[in-house]
């Protein structure tokens, strides 16, 4: 445990070193960059179509793209299209001058929802208010609260569907012929299709935002099954349900299974360990490939270790258990939970840097502060693990094999070999050691339950994990974008480039570039910058601008009042008779 400990230092401060040097994390969870009409704009024509960019690409499934007038009626259509990260949708031909309300619920490549709303106008209408449509696309509370349970219940599973046949192989072989062992292990089989099938059936309703009376929406059903994580939930409860299958085949008798059945058995968990890894967080993102590679392995690490650990206190650790048996099994079982929670911190921190990016991200979001809690449980895991690795220790004598001196001897000396009293001393040691163990196992059963119980909580916090938007995603990041400027005559043109840092609520920093056609700076007679935050009806809050050189100025301490969707347009009058203005859209979190 003293290097695991010594490693997750090391590891822990060479990530807070990246995070003080890197500045550009990698999105994990798609995001809204742009839309055509912005949101706000006010257009002299109606456009054909409207179309949403995210940072990565998305699908609808289950969800929706509608564009509303101001009656609420659709003004779409035919079907939205979406070509990676680009959502199109049509709009019926010769819209009348108005008001129009752009709202969508897509899913992102990590089968989260991400829903917004947004309003432009046509002609001198005004503007739709948009923070009514927001608030309907909540995901249903009960929807929201089944899906972590159906995921831990999946987890759980796991571990002992996984878990237990490997302590029995590698650890403990007369376990095959026991009946808790066998029972559990199926009892992991059967929860991880169960809630396998329970995922499949609740991701209609949360992709789509409906309430849980919408499990048995055919289409809602249908739209699950062209989905990744729908597909994926089917196989995993497949392959869950043949696992089963294949466990009850295993002979009822001591030792290891004849080696078909023990490759099926292999074959199969090592496909449920990959079904459970390949979706989610790890397949979205950069890297995915290197994702779920990393996550297969904390998961195998994970069903290995608390698996075990189950299956210690279910079976091995019994009255009924001959005390040889448990003084051949722990030391081994040791050996193997020290390699697994080595690769379980390996494997976490990794997961770690590419979810969260930054450690800033830790407390500033709603998922560092769930993964903070998550650490600090498996700090609490590992010490009671320690603590069961000493007793091992101690009882049945697990220690480094000393150092040894190396003696020649002659090419024809005879091979000493233990005398017969040499073998009895040592075996009478052997079975006293495990007696003098057997009688203090309630102690180590004391240490392992909290170890267990510890654990469970970890598996219900990673399963509100798994469904929380990456810290990568939720962390304000500051903006720096180049605008081309619009209006006056033909030859008017230019662009400016806007700085807002850090993009939080509070007081920020912005600074203004103005460039003319030919990319050089340029002074102009007038400038102004507002701030609006349309869902909120909040604005134009005009920012007060200081000059810092030709073409530049500095609006340091400029208030943002709050998180949300905040437009920062830029009004330029270059002389008498041309005014230009340009403006962006940029998250406030």
């Amino acid at each position: 445990m003293r290097r695991t400990a010594v490693l997750l230092a090391l590891l822990v401060t060479g990530w807070l070193g990246a995070g003080v040097v890197a500045a550009d994390p990698a999105a994990a969870h798609a995001t809204l960059v742009s839309t055509d009409p912005g949101e706000g704009a006010r257009l002299d024509a109606a456009p054909s179509e409207v179309t949403l960019t995210f940072s990565e690409g998305v699908s609808l499934g289950a969800g929706y793209a509608r564009v509303l007038d101001g009656d609420q009626q659709r003004v779409d259509a035919g079907a939205a299209e979406v070509d990676g990260a680009v959502l199109t949708v049509p709009l019926r031909g010769e819209l009348p001058d108005g008001g129009y309300l752009v709202t969508y619920r897509v899913i992102s490549a990590d089968s989260h929802p991400i829903a917004g709303a947004f309003s432009f106008a046509v002609g001198d209408a005004e503007l739709l208010a948009t923070a009514g449509e927001a608030a309907q696309d909540d995901t249903d509370p009960v929807v929201a609260a089944l899906l972590p349970a159906a995921r831990w219940l999946g987890f759980a599973g796991l571990a002992l569907a996984v878990g237990l046949p490997v302590l029995a192989a590698v650890c403990w072989p007369a376990g095959w012929a026991a009946p808790r062992l066998r029972r559990a292990a199926s009892v992991g089989a059967v929860a991880v299709a169960v809630g396998a099938l329970a995922t499949f059936v609740l991701q209609g309703p949360y992709a789509a935002g409906s309430g849980i009376g919408s499990v048995a929406d055919l289409a809602l059903l249908r739209a699950t099954l062209g989905s990744e994580a729908g597909w994926v939930a089917l196989v995993r409860a497949v392959l869950a349900l043949a696992f089963l299958l294949v466990l009850r085949r295993v002979p009822r008798r001591p030792g290891n299974p004849p080696r078909p059945v023990l490759v099926a058995t292999g074959v199969l968990a090592a496909g449920l360990v990959v079904a459970t890894a390949a979706t989610g967080h790890p397949v979205a993102g950069p890297w995915p490939g290197l994702a779920v590679l990393v996550a297969t392995a904390h998961a195998a690490a994970m069903c290995v270790w608390l698996g075990g650990l189950a299956g210690l206190l279910l079976a091995l650790l019994r009255p009924s258990t001959p005390p040889a048996e448990v003084a051949t099994a722990m030391p081994a079982f040791s050996r193997l939970a020290f390699g697994a929670v080595g690769v379980l911190v390996v494997s976490g921190i990794v997961q770690s840097v590419r979810e969260v990016g930054s450690p800033s991200a830790l407390a500033a979001t709603g998922y560092g502060q769930l993964l903070m809690g998550k650490v600090l449980l498996v700090v609490l895991v590992l010490a009671a693990a320690g603590v069961s690795r000493v007793w091992v220790q101690q009882r049945l004598g697990i220690r480094r094999p000393r150092s040894r001196r190396t003696i020649t001897v002659h090419a024809f000396s005879a091979t000493a070999e233990p005398r017969p009293e040499e073998l009895s001393a040592a075996a009478e040691r052997d079975r006293a050691q495990a007696e003098n163990a057997a009688e203090h196992l309630p102690s180590l059963r004391r240490s392992l339950l909290v170890e267990v119980g510890l654990a469970a909580v970890v598996l219900a916090l990673t399963a509100v994990l798994v469904g929380t938007p990456p810290a990568r995603s939720t962390l304000a990041q500051p903006v720096d974008t180049v605008l081309a400027l619009q209006g006056g005559s033909a030859s008017a043109s230019g662009t400016v480039q806007v700085s807002v840092d850090p993009a939080r609520p509070g007081a920020n920093t912005l600074h203004v570039y103005l460039f003319d056609d030919e990319g050089r700076l340029t002074q102009p007679t007038e400038i102004r910058v507002t701030l609006t935050e349309r869902s909120q009806e909040i604005g134009p809050l005009d920012v007060d601008l200081q000059p810092a050189g030709p073409g530049h100025f500095v609006g340091d301490g400029m208030t943002i009042p709050g998180a949300g969707t905040w437009s920062l347009a830029v009004t330029v009058r270059l002389d008498e008779f041309t005014a230009l203005s340009a403006a962006t859209d940029f998250p406030v979190r």
